[in-house]
């Protein structure tokens, strides 16, 4: 089983601000979630932990109990490029209809790209025995599941994600599936 969990509330997710690489610490909220996550996470035990690199996805990793966690650069958050730190509002006031999962952005990553460090990562997750714990960012964890179950880059716009939740990813038979999705602690 794979859990992934999203980072505690920061200034940025809270006003909806895009936040790739900009590294925006924990609000006490997020705090305070990242805690709520370790107690809901009490007695599971994982064979790895991965983090973003990002000090509001580490320190969520550590606040939930789970140490330092491994830094594995891609659980990353999309790169927003031109768009870091605007809100989707502001951005379809000059590029209407605009959709990140479709037309990526200019200055970053485009879907494609996304969906390849998921591609990669599940590989990677694949080979370890035993379950692993990924602390990250919502939109690469849309993605990664996406990517999971088999649906086009596109398909992480349709699976919603809060911050501080805890989502799984497991198999059901032989059938890549989403055992749990956006769970609050």
């Amino acid at each position: 089983m794979i859990t992934l969990v999203r980072h505690g509330e920061t200034e940025w997710s809270r006003s909806g601000r895009h936040t790739g690489r900009t590294d925006v610490p924990l609000t006490d909220t997020g705090r305070r979630q990242a805690m709520q996550v370790g107690t809901r996470l009490a007695g599971w035990r994982f064979a790895l932990a991965l983090t973003s690199p990002l000090s509001r996805a580490a320190e969520t990793c550590g606040l939930a109990g789970m140490g330092e966690g491994e830094p594995c650069d891609d659980l990353l958050e999309w790169d927003y490029g031109a768009y870091e730190g605007r809100t989707t509002d502001d951005i379809r006031a000059e590029r209407p209809g605009w959709l990140l999962w479709r037309d990526g952005v200019p200055d970053g990553e485009q879907p494609p790209d996304v969906s390849g460090r998921a591609d990669r990562l599940i590989d990677k997750l694949r080979r370890v025995p035993g379950d692993v714990i990924c602390f990250s960012h919502g939109h690469i964890l849309r993605m990664l599941a996406a990517r999971w179950v088999g649906l086009g880059p596109d398909g992480g716009s349709r699976l919603a994600l809060d911050p501080a939740t805890i989502s799984t990813l497991g198999h059901e038979r032989e059938v890549s599936v989403l055992r749990s999705w956006n769970e609050a602690p």
